[in-house]
Formats: C-alpha cells, sequence, structure tokens
C-alpha cells in the first residue's frame, strides 16, 4: 500500500503547519505553549539542559514565543527564536517587550530545515513538539548540530508514533496536528546520532500527552457549544472534525500508538 503522506509537498506542508499554528483556533485550543507538558516541562528540560545566565540558546519553531520568554526569565540566559510564521514572530516580539526582555529575547522568520544562524554559535538548541513536523528531519537534525559550539546542547521534546494510526490522520491534517510524521523514539535517535549529535537521556513523557488531549477534547465541547450559538469565528464543520481528529489521537494515544518522548543530546566537546 502507498504512503498517502509521500505525495504531500513539503513547502506545502510547512506553509500549512505555520497557519495552522499561528491562527487563534489553535491557540484556543492548545493554550500558549502549543505542546504537551506545558512551561513546566519545557523548564525542567531546560534544567537538564544545565541552561544558565551565560547559556546562548536557540529555540527552533518556537511559536509565540512563549517557552523563549519563560526560559530567559527562568535561568537568565539569552534567547532567540526562530519560526516560519511572520505572524507568530511578530506577537512573539510584542509579548518580549511587554514583558521587558527585549534586551535578551529576540525573533526572527526562518526555517528550521535552514536556519539563520551562524555555525556553532550557540550553546543550546530547544525544539519542542516540532521535529515531528520537519519534512525533512535529516537536514533539520543537521542544522542543529551545525548551530551548536562544541559540547552544546540539544534539548528535545516530541510526538512518537509506534505503528499505524486512522488514515485521517496520515493526511496533511494530521501532519499539521503532529501525527502523520512523528516516528518512533529510536528513530529520532537515530536522526540525531547521523548528525554527529550523541544522544545522552532518553525519557517518556506519555502522560503529558494524554493530559493535553483531555484538555483538547474539553475546550472543543466548548467550542461547539460556542459555534452553535453564533459566538466562536469558527465554523461548526471545523469544530466537528476536530472533535473527530481528537477523538482518534485519543484512541491511539490509549493504544500506545502515540506518545511523548524527551531527548538531550550533545555535540562532541572536540567536534
Amino acid at each position: 500500500m502507498s504512503d498517502p503522506r509521500a505525495s504531500l509537498d513539503s513547502g506545502h506542508v510547512k506553509s500549512c503547519c505555520a497557519d495552522a499554528y499561528a491562527s487563534d483556533w489553535a491557540h484556543l485550543l492548545l493554550g500558549d505553549s502549543f505542546h504537551p507538558g506545558g512551561l513546566a516541562l519545557t523548564k525542567r528540560l531546560g534544567a537538564l539542559m544545565g541552561l544558565g545566565r551565560d547559556s546562548i540558546v536557540l529555540d527552533v519553531a518556537c511559536g509565540r514565543g512563549t517557552s523563549a520568554i519563560a526560559i530567559a526569565q527562568e535561568f537568565g540566559c539569552r534567547v532567540t527564536g526562530i519560526d516560519l510564521s511572520e505572524a507568530n514572530v511578530a506577537a512573539a516580539r510584542e509579548v518580549a517587550a511587554r514583558a521587558g526582555l527585549a534586551d535578551r529575547v529576540r525573533f526572527e522568520v526562518g526555517d528550521g530545515e535552514a536556519l539563520p544562524v551562524e555555525a556553532g554559535s550557540v550553546d543550546a538548541v530547544i525544539c519542542e513538539c516540532a521535529f515531528c513536523t520537519f519534512p525533512d528531519k535529516t537536514t533539520a537534525a543537521g542544522e542543529f548540530a551545525r548551530v551548536l559550539r562544541p559540547g552544546g546542547v540539544l534539548g528535545l521534546t516530541d510526538l512518537t508514533r509506534e505503528g499505524e494510526v486512522a488514515p485521517e490522520l496520515d493526511s496533511l491534517l494530521g501532519w499539521v496536528a503532529c501525527v502523520a510524521d512523528a516516528q518512533p523514539l529510536d528513530r529520532y535517535v537515530e536522526y540525531l546520532g547521523a548528525a554527529g549529535l550523541i544522544v545522552s537521556r532518553e525519557e517518556r513523557c506519555d502522560s503529558a500527552l494524554q493530559q493535553m488531549v483531555s484538555q483538547v477534547r474539553l475546550k472543543l465541547l466548548a467550542a461547539e457549544v460556542a459555534a452553535k450559538l453564533g459566538k466562536l469565528a469558527v465554523s461548526l464543520d471545523d469544530v466537528q472534525t476536530g472533535k473527530h481528529l481528537v477523538r482518534l489521537a485519543a484512541d491511539a494515544v490509549a493504544a500506545g500508538t502515540l506518545g511523548y518522548a524527551l531527548l538531550l543530546a550533545r555535540t562532541p566537546e572536540g567536534s
């Protein structure tokens, strides 16, 4: 059987993902952090990475900048957030300015597969629930390694997938929902290893995904009521589609097909 994902154009996939995660609809359903575990997992990831006041950090696919700003506040480091969406970058800059962090946190439009960052220029790279959406994961992993200094650390959290999911989740919409091209944890380790990164920690965080799916289902029920009353700028059909996809995702999580994981990796000290 042919893989329906193979016919998807990578540029179109990137554009759709960027537009979707810049939308108010995504913000309504996913909150500020846009990833399982929220800021609690982000701060734990930063602590495991050993971030501090002298750290220069790159947040890849930073969304509206919630994690980048939280990391700067928690650890005192300097952070650059990169996102493909101009709308997300503009929103992130406004939030950073209001928080009085414009001197330590900045945001730029950029592609995770072609980072606008000099080689060996950052101490740490963070990528949360986004690597799974990159069409060319080999290139993206190579970019992580390229921009890190010798001994630099990568902190990655992402959706994992073991086996088949419902056909609807293998579509473009499923890709945007982080499911269609999610990989087994050991495959992520292989991508990083092929890029010259040494994986030092692998940790399952499946409960974070279970909690997020439950939260999204509740928000969709509320959105359904609001849409029926004409109080939501989203059609009832879109809400019903969302409910269907989340139900399929919940079934896959319960079956152990979908999960969430944390990875730490480093560049060799002498590279």
